[in-house]
């Protein structure tokens, strides 16, 4: 199975430095801004989450209030 490796580079340098690297070693890459990694990661919990058990409005309504 394919993975994928998530890097975090701490400046524009470093991310150049990276890409150029993976894309000298044949490996392909893509940059992406944070918000879109959390994206990717929130899309993956949400297909995880168990989906058969349901909750009442009032339920949910009594957590949203006491946030």
């Amino acid at each position: 199975t394919m993975k994928a490796l998530v890097v975090k580079a701490k400046n524009q340098t470093e991310l150049k430095f990276l890409a150029d690297l993976l894309k000298k070693l044949g490996i392909e890459s893509t940059q992406m801004e944070i918000e879109e990694v959390e994206d990717q990661v929130m899309s993956i919990l949400m297909k995880k989450a168990d989906r058969t058990k349901k909750v009442s409005r009032e339920t949910i309504m009594k957590k949203l209030k006491a946030s």
